[in-house]
């Protein structure tokens, strides 16, 4: 059936108002916020938006991971609660934690208007249930400072939570987040069970740092992002770094990818790339001279062995694209 100008004008219109309308509408809306999308990558995050799933990103150092959930933060229009993570991290930092100095303060409040509090109790007995009341106000919503997963538990219109750099943070910790991310809810001894009205789009992020256990595993949806082929990384480029010449992409790109069939101790990521077109535009450059090769190759290298090792090789590299 073909569609008749206006229905078609319509169906269109739909698709730009809805990014999560479809998989296509998603990778063109990443694209309006600058982040150039695989179709696997599109596909895995429509999945895990329809489905309610967190999504576990995985890839080497600089290809996008973190990248994705800030622009589908600003794509969604939602705000993003991002959770570091790292060696030690525990619940008071992930959670919550009472403010203990706004507790000792009035602690000290209360003690000098102890007496004035309880001149009038009848008995012992009375006195205690006045103290028992006045301390359980120490617990309560004022005292308590929210972290990362609480504030977004507690946003009633949702948010992108970005649990970042999982891997780096221990076992326990790990085994905790299962219980955040099962339910969407965290109990608190001293209020209740704390619910989530509007449960977030959860990215937690890995460098594989260390293997993550089956169990996390098994609570998300699974994307490894690659390394990208030439005709994503010009693309990539061309996104990121406005007014850049299409001749210097296609250069800078393919040196970049004969870099990383080379045994470097850190082959250059996406992030690098485009740090390295950055650097080339601010320099005047319209293509890559082995002498300019060289006086940037410490933006795109990141050990002074790899640097070494690669000097040598410029012209050669330069000549193989």
């Amino acid at each position: 059936m073909t569609l008749s100008p206006p229905a078609a004008s319509i169906a269109a219109n739909a698709t730009a108002a809805d990014p999560l309308g479809s998989v296509d509408a998603l990778i063109e809306g990443l694209g309006s916020v600058g982040y150039i999308a695989s179709r696997r990558i599109a596909t895995a995050l429509f999945m895990a938006v329809k489905l309610q799933k967190p999504i576990l990103v995985e890839g080497s150092a600089g290809v996008g991971k973190t990248e994705l959930a800030l622009s589908t933060a600003t794509l969604l229009g939602l705000p993003l609660i991002r959770m570091q993570c790292y060696e030690g991290l525990d619940e008071s930092k992930a959670l919550y934690e009472w403010k203990y100095g706004k507790q000792l303060l009035y602690t000290q409040i209360l003690k000098d208007r102890m007496g004035e509090q309880l001149a009038d109790a009848p008995d012992m007995e009375a006195a205690m249930d006045r103290l028992h009341g006045m301390g359980d106000l120490f617990f309560s919503e004022p005292f308590l400072e929210p972290r990362p997963l609480m504030k977004a538990l507690r946003e009633d219109d949702g948010c992108v939570l970005l649990i970042d750099e999982v891997d780096k943070s221990d076992e326990a910790f790990e085994a905790f987040l299962l219980e955040v991310l099962s339910a969407y809810q965290v109990s608190v001894p001293e209020l209740g069970v704390l619910k989530a009205k509007t449960p977030p789009l959860v990215f937690l992020t890995s460098n594989n740092v260390r293997d993550l256990g089956d169990a996390l595993k098994r609570r998300c949806l699974h994307l490894h992002i690659p390394l990208p082929e030439a005709a994503l990384e010009e693309r990539i480029v061309a996104s990121r770094v406005p007014g850049i010449e299409a001749k210097l992409t296609r250069e800078l790109v393919g040196f970049v990818q004969s870099l990383r069939t080379m045994d470097l101790r850190k082959s250059p990521s996406i992030s690098e790339t485009v740090d390295w077109a950055r650097a080339l535009v601010l320099l005047h450059a319209d293509s890559l001279q082995p002498d300019l090769v060289r006086e940037t190759l410490n933006v795109i290298l990141k050990f002074e062995q790899d640097i070494a090792a690669i000097e040598p090789q410029v012209v050669e590299l330069l000549h193989r694209r």
